[in-house]
């Protein structure tokens, strides 16, 4: 065995801990998540179905945006963090001033690496999973102090952070919060027992590597940071914990049915009211249930819906109620099979067109904006009917 080997044994071995004592959960394939929010659908809790019609999470008083400038520290190598940086004593006055959502290398701090082969540290040092370098391992780190609404007390109150590349550690006031790894997906964390109404401090450390970045490469820029949404959300403590919906069509491709699971959090007797609206937004089936155990399943059937197609993207609006709490989820009616080697939208045969998408912007890397995303897909399908025209 090469001395190598045995120095990356060794690390592993031996290195387990930060220079604070903590452990260095980046470097344990064992761990990818501390204290992280069990994943669940994407939706929001609003106060009110108008809000929750309208379904812009922006206007709710539920919801404090974390976007925007936050103080910021960059350190080259992993042993050049900011060591306390967490602490509300700390003093962050000579650190910059950065965006969030925003890209590291596209800010100045780092170089964007592109690799169609081989990991970001090609050239640096061998692969030996779990192990990365300290040496050119970049950490952010950033503070912000935010303010805690009065009306906010009582309820549960959350981090959102839509995206952490390579990973997340999170504290508040100075108290560890949790950790995440998975770089595409949000990691939220309840912050309710660590803050208080008015100012609070939010640090958060991000790396460049980590263990879990030996599962996310592919042939694409490799850049740092956070590139997604960061926000607060509270919700009261009877809530709606998930939502699982399954829209269907019968054998002609008739009439639809829907089938919806709801996870509740301390909602026991309570009244539940579910509500189906057309493209029109006119009310067409209503459920009202009361509330027996956590897990909730109710069935809807609607007499020849609007069908979903890609030509005709016809969505309903499904609101689910609990006294403090709507949410929404749009809906489509389509039945997708597989039939004799064809694909089947609806009963009949269809031709998918792809293209490989990467999240990508060239001013501002992983942070892509909805405009972007937009001109994207417009482009795409200008260049598709120029090809079928042609």
């Amino acid at each position: 065995m090469r001395i190598e080997k045995y120095l990356l044994i060794f690390a592993a071995l031996f290195c387990g801990l930060d220079d604070y004592g903590s452990e260095k959960h980046w470097f344990d394939p064992n761990v990818n998540e501390i204290n992280r929010l069990r994943t669940t659908s994407t939706f929001f809790g609003f106060e009110s179905q108008v809000l929750a019609i309208d379904g812009n999470k922006e206007k709710s008083s539920r919801y404090l945006s974390l976007d925007g400038q936050w103080r910021f520290n960059w350190a080259e190598h992993y042993w050049n963090r900011p060591l306390g940086f967490e602490s509300v004593e700390y003093d962050d006055g000579d650190w910059e001033y950065f965006p969030v959502p925003g890209i590291w290398e596209m800010h100045g701090y780092g170089v964007p690496v592109y690799h169609g082969r081989g990991y970001a540290w090609l050239g640096q040092f061998e692969s030996q999973p779990p192990f990365v370098e300290e040496r050119n391992n970049h950490v952010g780190s950033y503070r912000r102090t935010i303010s805690i609404p009065k009306d906010w007390i009582g309820n549960i109150i959350c981090l959102h952070v839509g995206s952490a590349t390579s990973n997340v550690t999170v504290y508040v006031n100075g108290q560890f919060v949790g950790y995440s790894e998975d770089s595409k997906v949000a990691a939220e964390f309840d912050i309710t027992p660590y803050v208080h109404q008015g100012e609070n401090l939010i640090a958060m450390q991000v790396m460049r590597w980590c263990d879990g970045s030996y599962l996310e490469d592919q042939d694409f820029w490799r850049m740092s940071g956070l590139s997604r949404q960061t926000y607060l959300y509270c919700q009261p403590k009877a809530h709606i914990g998930d939502v699982y919906i399954v829209p269907d069509l019968d054998k002609k491709y008739r009439d639809g049915s829907l089938s919806v699971r709801l996870a509740t959090v301390e909602c026991l007797g309570m009244p539940l009211s579910l509500s189906l609206l057309d493209p029109a937004g006119k009310e067409v089936v209503k459920k009202q249930v009361t509330i027996q155990q956590d897990t909730v399943a109710v069935s809807m059937v609607l007499s020849n819906p609007f069908k979903w197609t890609a030509e005709t993207p016809n969505l309903y609006t499904l609101l689910v109620s609990l006294p403090d709490e709507t949410i929404s989820q749009n809906v489509g009616f389509r039945k997708v099979e597989i039939a004799n080697g064809q694909l089947l939208v609806n009963g009949q045969p269809v031709l998918i067109k792809g293209v490989n998408r990467h999240e990508m912007d060239p001013d501002e890397g992983y942070n892509v904006s909805f405009e972007r995303m937009v001109q994207d897909v417009v482009m795409m399908k200008k260049n598709e009917y120029q090809c079928c025209t042609d």
